[in-house]
């Protein structure tokens, strides 16, 4: 997520620092970045004088005080509130206190993170979708302490890196996670129920409503181990049955079963190019 959001970002023509742990992380990231703007090079989409342009722009450290000029700092670290909220207080007494901060967190609250400040009323999420440099949507996330101008400013922002920003408010999933978490798990409790097998729900979600991927495709793109914690998040929150996780994903969690990246989730890639649906294991 953080080199596709430094790609977008010089892409726009601002200049972008991106800071990693380690020197093998920034490499992987620049990689990654040269990677996507190779194929768009190959494709026609892109020249090389603007790709050398974009690559100008980007300026790699290990250092977090490589940041403390910037007008807007974007954290796209692992997805657990404690060390976000360390992060938040470092930068907080590096970065500039006109600076904007944002999380690209898609379920943790802004409230618990921005409190590590002393500029709650500068502090946003920024929830981009994966991958970055081709899903348009950006949900653009305020809490009650903003400050109404510098998050005008925050999806102005958004908006100039060619994104379409929605606007939201602090809650459980905002928007898309709130209506498509539920989604996903529903899907799991109609396969658990015997409503359907996992290609006929997976297609009735295709076909019939013209989704581009039924929500068992999904789900195993998304990553189960994502969903499981992500649908834990929201449970404590509002404590609804549709946020709770079925029985099955939990134990494909355990087992370790999650999705693509891990070779095996509700359909197994051994031929990544035709996943086959484990019905007849997870019956």
């Amino acid at each position: 997520m953080g080199s596709g959001i430094a790609q977008v970002s010089a892409a726009a023509g601002y200049e972008t620092t991106v800071v990693e742990v380690n020197q093998k992380l920034v490499d992987r990231g620049l990689g990654m970045i040269a990677k996507n703007l190779g194929r768009l090079q190959e494709k026609g989409v892109l020249t090389a004088e603007n790709r050398a342009a974009i690559d100008a722009r980007i300026h790699p450290s290990t250092d977090l005080a490589a940041l403390s000029g910037c007008d807007i700092v974007i954290e796209a670290i692992i997805e657990n509130l404690a060390e976000k909220r360390v992060v938040y207080a470092k930068l907080d007494e590096i970065v500039q206190p006109k600076s904007i901060f944002c999380s690209n967190t898609s379920s943790l609250s802004i409230t618990e993170m921005m409190t590590a400040t002393k500029r709650t009323d500068r502090f946003f999420g920024m929830h981009f979708f994966n991958p970055v440099p081709v899903m348009k949507l950006v949900e653009v996330v305020r809490t009650i302490a903003s400050d109404p101008t510098v998050y005008q400013s925050t999806v102005e922002f958004a908006a100039s890196l060619g994104k379409t920003p929605a606007q939201t408010s602090d809650r459980g999933g905002f928007i898309v996670n709130r209506l498509l978490v539920p989604y996903m798990l529903d899907a799991i409790r109609a396969f658990e129920e015997g409503v359907g097998s996992i290609t006929d729900i997976d297609n009735g979600m295709k076909l019939g409503c013209g989704h581009p991927m039924g929500p068992f495709t999904l789900l195993d793109f998304v990553g189960l181990d994502t969903t499981y914690y992500i649908a834990g998040i929201m449970f404590d929150e509002f404590r609804e049955k549709r946020y709770a996780a079925p029985p099955l994903l939990k134990r494909l969690v355990m087992a370790g079963w999650f999705g693509r990246k891990s070779g095996r989730g509700f359909y197994d890639y051994a031929d990544p190019a035709a996943p086959k649906p484990l019905d007849g294991l997870l019956r």
